[in-house]
């Protein structure tokens, strides 16, 4: 038995991505999320504000307006088409089943004027008509994740009358999509409901031809069954799955904040943490050693861990970010003391740049008094010194003095995790001539 359960605790760490983010494109459907309204397949939801603390999703930033889509390929081609935007900052991010990231739109990918996008089906033959940019999904179900600069509630009206000049629209035949495959709704308990999710969408969504090879493994565990083996397992294939979805769980909690990501100054580096697409690149995408992982056991890993703390992130070559659970010195950082985070020079960056507050361990945005959720290079009024330094000041309370006031991030009453974002990052974040400076405990709030 330990070795099936062994079996299937590597079963969770290789399938946690896509049950997690198929969970999280069916709750999109279904319900929203925040500011989001729902909306079915193929068809945008446009938000009309910055994130806030009812915008449950991991780790959203607070940078950008949403537009997001939940895409379904099966009755055929979308034809994406986007306004020119006179220079301001975008992107298209297009996602798969798996979370690979394999096709990007936008500023730094495709520039700033109108174009038109064809989202193709796996193994689609047809004609791309003249004008037209064709890209490929690697699974008939995606996401597409736009994001677009707002600075602030002024810029709101500009950003929506782009967010209107966006649409996705079926090409040719507008037959019926199919949509997320239901798993079977007699498997009984969190654990069991998780594998057959697995199994179902395993089936539905292929990965690429080598890990269709790796995912024959997972045989003895049922989860290249037909017709669901988990509404009536033996004892000994339960007992094997429930102690294997603890063992992955714990796992995929420990990869995500003991990853191999550098570290620097307290911050973990996670500038490669979306290298894990091994095969998919369209338009926009970088297919070079330094974005691309040599093996695919380190892939897999990354790909969990990715999902578990920032699902639906860039490439670090269209955004780089860099989180943060311990100060300088190592220690967990924590809402009861009070820190400082100075920038002798401001990050290197072709758009923006920006800090964001989550609590722990939902990495959630948290309510605050000012409803500041990030501080950036974008934040009115904030206070430089004289030799245009910025210290920033991270603790729950106001600041009594008013220059720290004017750089206060807030942070949850309990533990927390910030993260910086670099948008359109200079070579110099990734080649070592910037150096991020560590989150200073002070020993007294200010």
């Amino acid at each position: 038995m330990s070795d099936l359960a062994e079996l299937a605790a590597e079963a969770y760490v290789y399938g946690f991505p896509m049950v997690f983010n198929l969970d999280e494109v069916d709750r999109f459907t279904r319900q929203g999320m925040g500011s989001l309204g729902p909306a079915p397949f193929n068809r945008f939801s446009h938000s009309g504000a910055l994130a806030g603390p009812k915008d449950t999703f991991v780790s959203i930033n607070n940078d950008t307006v949403y537009s997001l889509a939940q895409v379904d390929l099966s009755a055929g081609p979308l034809l994406l088409r986007v306004p020119e935007t006179g220079r301001r900052y975008y992107v298209f991010q297009f996602v798969d089943a798996w979370t690979d990231n394999f096709a990007y739109v936008g500023r730094r990918a495709t520039g700033t004027g109108a174009g038109a996008f064809l989202l193709v089906p796996p193994g689609w033959e047809g004609e791309v008509p003249p004008g037209m940019t064709r890209i490929t999904a690697p699974t008939t179900v995606a996401t597409i994740v736009g994001r677009w600069a707002c600075d602030g509630v002024g810029d709101l009206p500009e950003v929506r009358a782009l967010q209107g000049a966006t649409t996705l629209e079926p090409v040719g035949d507008t037959a019926p999509v199919g949509g997320l495959p239901v798993p079977e709704s007699a498997v009984a308990g969190e654990e069991l409901r998780f594998f057959e999710k697995l199994r179902t969408w395993m089936r539905a969504f292929p990965p690429a031809p080598a890990d269709q090879e790796y995912q024959s493994r997972f045989a003895p565990l049922g989860l290249l069954d037909d017709r669901s083996p988990y509404v009536e397992p033996s004892a000994e294939l339960a007992e094997a799955l429930r102690s294997g979805y603890e063992r992955g769980a714990k796992r995929v909690e420990y990869a995500t904040t003991h990853g191999t990501s550098p570290e620097q100054n307290g911050w973990k580096l996670t500038y490669d943490a979306f290298n894990y697409n091994l095969d998919f690149f369209e338009v926009g995408t970088v297919r070079s050693p330094q974005w691309v992982f040599e093996d695919r056991a380190t892939a897999r890993t990354v790909r969990a861990a990715s999902a578990r703390a920032g699902l639906w992130g860039n490439h670090g070559y269209e955004a780089a970010y860099a989180m943060a659970w311990n100060d300088g010195d190592g220690d967990p950082l924590d809402g009861t003391r009070a820190y400082t985070l100075r920038f002798e020079t401001p990050p290197p960056v072709d758009a923006f740049w920006s800090v964001t507050m989550y609590d722990m361990p939902r990495y959630y945005l948290v309510d605050n008094p000012i409803d500041r959720y990030s501080i950036g290079d974008r934040t009115a009024d904030l206070h430089y010194d004289r030799d245009d330094s910025l210290t920033l000041y991270l603790q729950p309370e106001r600041p009594a003095d008013r220059t720290a006031a004017a750089n206060w991030l807030p942070t949850p009453p309990g533990p927390f995790r910030p993260i910086l974002r670099m948008y359109q990052p200079h070579p110099a974040v990734f080649d070592g001539r910037y150096t991020l400076p560590p989150i200073t405990r002070r020993e007294r709030p200010a």
